[in-house]
């Protein structure tokens, strides 16, 4: 199986190991934290019921990392991506702790919502580190390799912590408690995270330049020039930049029909009255999109390098788009889980070859910049799906028509994508780059 080959070449690389090690705990950690909040904010009885409520529940949980995202990228190029790791796990440790203590006290306050998203930020933070550092364990035709497993394992590690905060959800009594245990387990979970970032050096993952503490004041002070200048050198440097801009379509488009499933499992296939019932069939979705994460872990290190990143983007593209068809020929349960099956394919396989494109054309000094720039347009597009679904998706999520539009939009994107880079060879273009 290529994915055990690939595994194998990757193996004798001990920082690699180090990293993915983090990756893998830290992405656990994640899951159990995010499946309380799913609970929560879109599978409580009084919460998300409608296409509204959950495009409102998902612009609170994105736009703070939307909005501090260019901060995130200049300090990614200034401090120790492997304290990032470190001291950012610890906080989540802190924070998550404070979660679920308020929680254990007083219930779901105000307070809940604004450490939660607090807590997203510095998560969002952390995989921004992540994916900046891995050039520096992996280098030469292997990061493409990486880039495929790393991501899709810490999805599947990200399901693994969320089935288990699942399970600990179903298995203990309803009240407080409840509440709070999955938290309390992911909190010793992202403990372990740091500690296993501490084997991997100092200034192993870089950057090779850092600023001191008068330059980093100085620094800050001029955060948005910083990231303008980042932002120009991707520019100039075109394929990260149409690798960014099409992942940012890609990403709006995929949001709708992330949102539209939500309110299908809860309103269309299971009884709105069961909100148990619901969160059961979005988990089964959730697991048809993992299935897809997995297939492409699988074809893409075989595909991408036959075809080019490029390409394989115009074709993931052109997979998404027939999910969409196939979507709106039912609602069935079958189809739904088909083609969630088919997006998860399409979303997992064009983030891997962007992954690439973005890390092998950007130079170290900028890669942090430009994994922030990433995540910025990652999020921005899913709060504009979100806004899209509002004004669009009926409660029960399905709309034959919006379906088929966005098939329409996933064919237009690989089109002018494959049209722009038409050309664009498996190397790095070479572009003088903008000085900071």
């Amino acid at each position: 199986m290529q994915v055990i080959a690939d595994l194998k070449a990757l193996w004798p690389l001990r920082d690699f190991r180090k990293l993915f090690a983090v990756r893998l705990v830290s992405q656990t950690a994640d899951g159990m934290f995010q499946a309380g909040l799913a609970t929560l904010f879109f599978f409580s009885p009084e919460n998300a019921s409608t296409a509204t409520g959950v495009a409102a529940a998902f612009a609170v949980l994105l736009l703070p990392f939307t909005i501090v995202g260019p901060w995130a990228g200049v300090l990614l190029d200034r401090w120790r991506r492997r304290q990032v790791l470190v001291v950012g796990n610890l906080v989540r440790v802190g924070l998550t702790a404070l979660i679920a203590t308020i929680m254990l006290t007083a219930g779901v306050t105000p307070a809940v919502y604004v450490l939660a998203l607090i807590n997203l930020s510095v998560n969002r933070f952390l995989l921004s580190a992540l994916s900046a550092s891995l050039p520096r364990t992996v280098d030469g035709p292997l990061l493409l390799t990486a880039n495929s497993l790393t991501p899709t394992f810490g999805a599947a590690a990200a399901g693994i912590g969320g089935a288990i905060g699942f399970v600990i959800g179903l298995v203990l009594p309803a009240g407080r408690g409840k509440d709070a245990a999955a938290l309390v387990v992911a909190a010793f979970v992202m403990a372990a995270a740091a500690a296993l970032a501490t084997r991997l050096g100092k200034d192993r993952l870089g950057p090779d330049e850092r600023a001191g503490a008068a330059q980093l004041r100085a620094q800050l002070g001029l955060i948005f020039s910083g990231f303008v200048v980042g932002a120009k050198y991707l520019l100039a440097r075109r394929t990260p930049a149409r690798a960014l801009g099409i992942m940012a379509v890609h990403r709006f488009l995929y949001g709708v029909t992330f949102i539209a499933s939500i309110l299908i499992a809860r309103n269309l296939l299971s009884d709105p009255a069961n909100t148990d019932d619901g969160l059961k069939t979005f988990a089964a979705i959730l697991g048809a999109s993992a299935l897809g994460f997995f297939a492409a872990v699988v074809v893409t290190p075989v595909l991408a390098r036959l075809t080019g990143p490029q390409v394989w983007i115009v074709l993931c593209l052109v997979l998404a788009a027939a999910s969409q068809l196939l979507l709106a020929t039912s609602s069935s349960r079958a189809m739904v889980l088909s083609a969630a099956t088919l997006l998860g394919l399409a979303a997992q396989g064009a983030k891997i070859a962007v992954d690439t494109i973005v890390q092998r054309d950007t130079d170290d000094e900028y890669r942090g910049r430009a994994f922030a720039l990433y995540d910025v347009l990652y999020n921005a597009a899913f709060v504009g799906a979100a806004a899209l679904g509002a004004l669009t998706l009926p409660d029960t999520g399905y709309s034959q028509g919006l379906f088929v539009v966005l098939a329409v939009g996933y064919a237009a994107g690989a089109l002018l994508y494959g049209l722009a880079s038409r050309g664009v060879g498996s190397t790095a273009v070479a572009q003088e780059p903008v000085t900071a």
